[in-house]
């Protein structure tokens, strides 16, 4: 993956998910409107005792001063604590970006939450602070330590939490989806912006690994 394939991809993501902001708010008739309502109903059969504390449980760790404050803190000292600071950078540029921009969604679209919420939160309905939090955990996880199993972690993480956030009726379906499109954009525009300074695990070998045989073996001709 190069910086310019972690730009495009980010911006990509990022105007998706204003586009589908504008949309559910500007076409309260349409299709995706249609599908909030069918998903709406579809969760609320899906609230049996232990899917509510699953659900209970993922909106306190995925929001408030745990999701906000401690889980980046964690993540950010311990990329410091193995000597990886400019990743450390990196993760915390991420979460700042993302919850700005969260914000800034939030207010600029000011969507209504759906009438039938279990839970108190915050103004603003789209996009979900929660799922975009989440998928900006996951993609900087990946983008750090590029494996199969921290990519399939961090899908079935960002599902589970955009999952929840349904269950618990204070988001539709489509403010999970803006969610993780805008989490996964500030995460990707970010690593673009610091592409081979932050020592990523996509930025490919050091650049003394990069010499040249000869230069490595003096004897060779």
């Amino acid at each position: 993956m190069t910086r310019r394939a972690l730009l495009i991809t980010g911006g990509a993501l990022l105007a998706a998910a204003i586009a589908l902001g504008i949309l559910v708010v500007t076409v309260p008739a349409g299709a995706t409107n249609a599908l909030d309502e069918f998903w709406n109903g579809v969760a609320a059969q899906l609230r049996e005792p232990w899917v509510l504390w699953g659900a209970l449980f993922m909106n306190r760790v995925g929001g408030g001063w745990i999701a906000v404050l401690l889980v980046p803190l964690l993540i950010v000292a311990s990329l410091v604590a193995v000597r990886r600071w400019r990743s450390a950078v990196f993760a915390a540029s991420a979460f700042i970006v993302s919850a700005g921009l969260t914000q800034l969604l939030k207010n600029l679209f000011a969507r209504a939450r759906p009438d039938d919420m279990l839970v108190a939160s915050d103004f603003g309905s789209f996009p979900s602070g929660h799922t975009a939090n989440a998928a900006t955990i996951a993609v900087v996880l990946w983008l750090v330590f590029p494996r199969v199993w921290v990519a399939v972690v961090g899908v079935l993480w960002v599902l589970v939490m955009a999952l929840s956030r349904t269950i618990l009726a204070v988001h539709w379906i489509t403010d999970t989806i803006g969610g993780a499109l805008v989490g996964a954009s500030a995460a990707l525009l970010v690593a673009g912006m610091l592409w081979g300074w932050a020592s990523l695990g996509w930025s490919g070998p050091p650049a003394a690994s990069a010499r040249s045989p000869r230069a490595e073996d003096p004897t060779l001709p």
